[in-house]
């Protein structure tokens, strides 16, 4: 059977290109799959306590059967940093859902908040994560960031259905840029409406915390003496890594 698979991040330099269709045996598993591209690109061994598998846009246990014409993303810890035009999308920006939106051009925070705010609400949580002027002790230049485009606003949606389940707010914008941004430009605005302060509060914290560490989006920093992919943050404990199932 055929699967396709997607090296995201850092990982399209080791293999050379960001997909491939690969042929494996009918059966087959995704710690095998897995162990036939160790195989084949050695330096995938240094990040098996580090990456995680996503089987058609959901992170994924490797013990899980392969079916004819899946896809597999080989992520690493996002935040990470991609090379130059490592998109794997399909459809231009923006691409949009109920909540989560990701954009090419400029952030609209003004009227992003002006379509959230409602007379009910007490309160309205934002954050505004913007490109600093300086990182790693150097002057930065911009930053580029790239994404698993599908699978990082399926993410999004999912936070953001999720701090409303979980949290006492009304509703919930997440907008992240993506492509070369300046110094002072809006990279992620986050906007959460709710009654009262501290719910508001609670779910802005909530929503950033971890789409920093599960949605698939990689940052490369430029410097005058070169660029640099940015430190990935851990994965929670609640997706698997590639070497802590690959190896069952």
């Amino acid at each position: 059977m055929q699967i396709r698979v997607l090296y995201l991040g850092m990982l399209r330099d080791i293999a050379g290109r960001d997909q491939e269709v690969v042929e494996i045996a009918d059966g087959s598993r995704l710690r095998d799959l897995y162990a036939e591209l160790e195989q084949r690109f050695p330096k995938l061994r240094g990040f098996r306590d580090s990456l995680a598998l996503a089987l058609n846009q959901e992170y994924c246990d490797a013990a899980a059967e392969l079916r004819d014409n899946d896809e597999i993303a080989l992520i690493p810890p996002v935040s990470g940093g991609a090379s130059d035009d490592d998109s794997t999308a399909e459809t231009p920006l923006p691409l949009i859902s109920a909540h989560a939106r990701l954009v090419g051009e400029p952030i609209r925070t003004a009227a992003t908040l002006a379509a959230l705010k409602r007379p009910e609400d007490g309160a309205v949580a934002i954050f505004d994560g913007i490109v600093r002027n300086s990182s790693r002790g150097r002057r930065t230049l911009y930053l580029d960031y790239t994404a698993y485009e599908a699978m990082a606003l399926h993410k999004m949606e999912q936070l953001a259905q999720q701090a409303l389940a979980n949290y006492e707010v009304r509703d919930v914008r997440i907008v992240h840029r993506l492509g070369r941004l300046q110094i002072g430009e809006s990279s992620v605005y986050i906007a959460v409406a709710a009654a009262h302060r501290a719910a508001a509060f609670d779910a802005c914290r909530w929503l950033i915390d971890t789409l920093k560490k599960t949605v698939p989006i990689w940052k490369k920093e430029y410097f005058e003496d070169g660029a640099v992919w940015a430190d990935g943050e851990p994965f929670p404990p609640e997706i698997p890594l590639a070497g802590s199932s690959a190896s069952k």
